[in-house]
């Protein structure tokens, strides 16, 4: 059972929400409606207040689970904003109705409807169901809100829905948070967030690494090329797992059916070789940015692929000749191309030794997971 707190309309007509309701109530609307002067106020400053608290931290556009067309079309409402709380359902299912007859009206409707969150539209006629309280943590202003209001869908949801692990420097859980506040950065330099990631380098039969170029819709580092798959184990039980480093190896799965389409089945977790850990910070552009303590993950696999265009702009393997003439066209501002700032740390650092490695089959050797490399 769906609990839906709050309506309000300043509509002149108010047909198919009415036709909606137990006849009783809609009786009752019906009268009010009728009684309401010109200059019907639509939201008592109340309900405002706690619309704009609540809401906040959506940004316009925001599109969440939604019901289906059956489930919708005998009370939908044109331009509406509606969210659901799963957590706070009754069994109950009365109605009450308090107005002032010549002000306002405030119907508290319990309609059994599957979970929606449908983000605001700006309207004086909005049906309201009591959003998720939310914690500050995950707050922002408004005019941070709108700033995102261009970016894209499928990354708009990533930032606000993923929670990120955060950890301190010697990687020890603290907390979690949003994927949005973990890369924004200033909260990075104000409140020294760190989150855990993972970079996964898969070689095929031939010892080429697989590359990929971050899509053009990307928040950070668009249209950069990089190692094979780089994301975020998630504040998840099955990517918490701290034993032989399972959930990040779990997670390297999962972004790797995402992002690249390789079935879990083609890529074990007892495959990957955790190799080293890296902590770095680096701003993709003046909002933007990394600060991120990254498990390099090896597998060596002949796989698969194919590529999800809202994470991926184009793939290639290249051998260590052709990573290297990568390198210096990326030195030289050649061609356009751009590498990640954690892919370049591992370049410089680690991957030409560890490709040595990679063809002798002998990469348990230089594993070091104790160690927490501090690279700028």
């Amino acid at each position: 059972m769906e609990v839906a707190t709050t309506l309000v309309t300043s509509s002149g007509s108010f047909t198919k929400p009415v036709a909606c309701l137990p006849s009783s109530a809609a009786r009752t609307l019906r009268w009010y409606s009728s009684a309401k002067p010109s200059g019907f106020l639509a939201s008592p400053r109340p309900f405002r207040r706690r619309l704009q608290s609540r809401t906040s931290h959506r940004p316009s556009g925001f599109l969440g689970a939604t019901t289906s067309h059956a489930e919708t079309d005998s009370c939908t409402l044109p331009r509406v904003a509606v969210y659901a709380d799963r957590e706070k359902a009754s069994a109950r299912t009365p109605m009450h109705v308090s107005a002032h007859p010549t002000r306002r009206l405030n119907v508290a409707l319990y309609l059994p409807s599957p979970a929606i969150r449908i983000a605001s539209v700006p309207s004086t006629s909005r049906l309201l169901l009591s959003p998720r309280r939310r914690s500050a943590r995950v707050s922002m202003t408004m005019g941070a809100v709108a700033d995102e209001t261009t970016m894209d869908a499928v990354q708009r949801r990533l930032m606000f829905e993923d929670e990120c692990i955060l950890v301190d420097e010697h990687d020890n859980v603290i907390g979690h948070e949003s994927k949005y506040n973990c890369h924004l950065m200033e909260k990075i330099e104000s409140q020294n967030l760190l989150h855990r990631a993972f970079s996964v380098f898969l070689f095929n039969s031939k010892y080429e690494l697989l590359l990929q170029q971050r899509s053009a819709t990307k928040v950070t580092f668009p249209l950069v090329w990089t190692n094979t798959c780089c994301s975020h184990p998630l504040y998840r039980e099955s990517e918490l797992i701290a034993e032989n480093f399972l959930g990040a190896r779990n997670a390297a799965q999962r972004k790797l059916l995402d992002e690249l389409g390789i079935p879990a089945e083609d890529l074990p977790v007892d495959q990957f070789i955790p190799l080293g850990r890296m902590l770095y910070k680096a701003p993709s552009d003046g909002k933007w940015g990394e600060h991120e303590l990254d498990y390099l993950l090896f597998i060596v696999r002949d796989v698969k692929h194919l590529p999800n265009p809202d994470e991926v702009a184009d793939v290639k393997y290249v051998n260590r000749d052709q990573l290297k003439d990568l390198v210096k066209n990326a030195d030289a501002g050649e061609d356009g191309v751009k590498l990640s700032p954690w892919f370049r740390l591992v370049v410089n650092n680690f991957l030409m030794k560890w490709w040595d490695h990679v063809e002798k089959g002998t990469l348990l050797e230089v594993a070091d997971m104790k160690t927490i490399h501090k690279l700028v």
